[in-house]
């Protein structure tokens, strides 16, 4: 009773498919050079398949029971580090390092936001909830805040997807494998994204009902009508159908 509660409590759905473990590992791309840190490594379904295609694995597990017998699964493997410890409250490495983990559902947000903030991040692949890295990835052409505000430097891709009968208890939706990879040239000056944050940020604040009102309050009216000519976006279209593409066209019309 106690490990099923701890299991609900940490959002706990174990990995049980060999060939979903090796697609998520082969999606990750990982050279024998690499750094790779492990969120919510279980007792290692994930964990093993790492260490053969990476320099060095720290697998991060929370759960005590779980963590020791991660531990003594990969006794014998010099190439892991099995660190009992919530990957939140993890420094990130002052080196190059990549993450790729099937993480907790309730904490994907977190963990995400985490990458995202980590210089040093080379690229995440994550295990999510399919409905979570669609809607990340512009899959229903609608595109979200967060990635619209990452784009210049992160780019969001869908590699593949998990079925629900891959996991141990079987969860009630199914997963995709979502794909962050820091861009090698940004594509906004670092010293100028500030300024195309705050741009991105006014155009979702919704003022006026479209992208093209938001912006407008700005004051700069004939700038505006002309970035949206040079960018190919109605008036009328609503923020979260315009393309990264568009606001990067959008950005540099208007600076």
């Amino acid at each position: 009773m106690a490990r099923n509660r701890a299991r609900r409590e940490l959002s706990q759905n174990f990995l049980v498919d060999t060939a979903a473990v090796r697609r998520i590992v082969e999606s990750a791309r990982l050279s024998p050079h690499d750094l790779v840190l492990e969120p919510g490594a279980g007792t290692g379904a994930m964990t093993l398949a790492l260490a053969r295609r990476c320099r060095k694995v720290i697998a991060y597990e929370i759960d005590p029971f779980h963590a020791a017998k991660l531990t003594t699964r990969t006794r014998h493997h010099s190439t892991v580090d099995v660190v009992r410890e919530d990957f939140l409250h993890v420094r990130t490495p002052h080196e190059p390092f990549a993450v790729v983990g099937n993480i907790p559902y309730s904490v994907t947000s977190p963990i995400v936001d985490w990458c995202l903030r980590s210089p040093h991040l080379t690229s995440a692949t994550l295990l999510t909830q399919r409905e979570y890295a669609r809607k990340r990835a512009g899959s229903y052409g609608r595109w979200t805040l967060l990635t619209i505000r990452t784009w210049p430097t992160f780019t969001w891709q869908i590699a593949g997807s998990v079925d629900r009968q891959s996991f141990r208890p079987v969860p009630s939706v199914d997963s995709a494998v979502l794909r962050l990879e820091r861009r090698s040239t940004p594509l906004v000056a670092p010293e100028d994204m500030a300024a195309y944050d705050s741009l991105v940020r006014l155009g979702f604040r919704g003022m006026g009902g479209s992208l093209y009102a938001s912006l407008q309050s700005t004051g700069a009216a004939v700038q505006v009508s002309k970035a949206f000519a040079e960018a190919g976006i109605d008036r009328d279209l609503a923020v979260g159908f315009v393309r990264p593409d568009q606001w990067l066209t959008l950005f540099n019309t208007l600076r």
